[in-house]
């Protein structure tokens, strides 16, 4: 499980590759939580709008999803940086509200069957709320979605 999460807006998968050693910083717009599996949320993510359903989806089923591309191959030291898919870029800039409490909904119950005690305590509502503004900037913009983590 990672301990801290970014989402972050970035130009293209080399600068988002350079975030790499210290994490995006201030430079990038971004969206932090803690102790939550970026691969794992983002595969969930994509599920949800390609397959909507106010229902967690079983672990054998997320786990055959199609999982989010490394930008930049984890090493030792644990640190990931992810690129969201296009296609979630998408969806999430076009979530609706009712979308978005539904998605944080389902993720929360995955979550809380998942980690029980161990559950971030950031508000998952206000994760989804925050990354789909930098995807909606980010399609705007053509940029990139990605997801740095430690």
């Amino acid at each position: 499980m990672a301990h801290d999460i970014v989402f972050f807006l970035a130009a293209d998968d080399e600068t988002a590759a350079a975030t790499r050693p210290r994490g995006p910083g201030e430079a990038f717009e971004s969206v932090t939580c803690r102790f939550i599996e970026p691969d794992s949320a983002i595969a969930e993510w994509d599920m949800y709008f390609e397959e909507p359903s106010a229902d967690a989806p079983p672990v054998d089923q997320l786990l055959g999803w199609a999982w989010p591309d490394w930008v930049t191959a984890p090493l030792n030291d644990g640190v990931e940086v992810f690129a969201l898919p296009q296609r979630l870029t998408r969806a999430l800039a076009n979530a609706s509200s009712a979308e978005l409490e539904e998605l944080a909904g389902r993720w929360t119950t995955r979550l809380r069957s998942e980690d029980r005690d161990d559950m971030t305590d950031d508000d998952m509502l206000a994760v989804l709320q925050g990354v789909a503004r930098l995807a909606a900037s980010a399609v705007n913009t053509g940029g990139g979605l990605y997801s740095w983590s430690f």
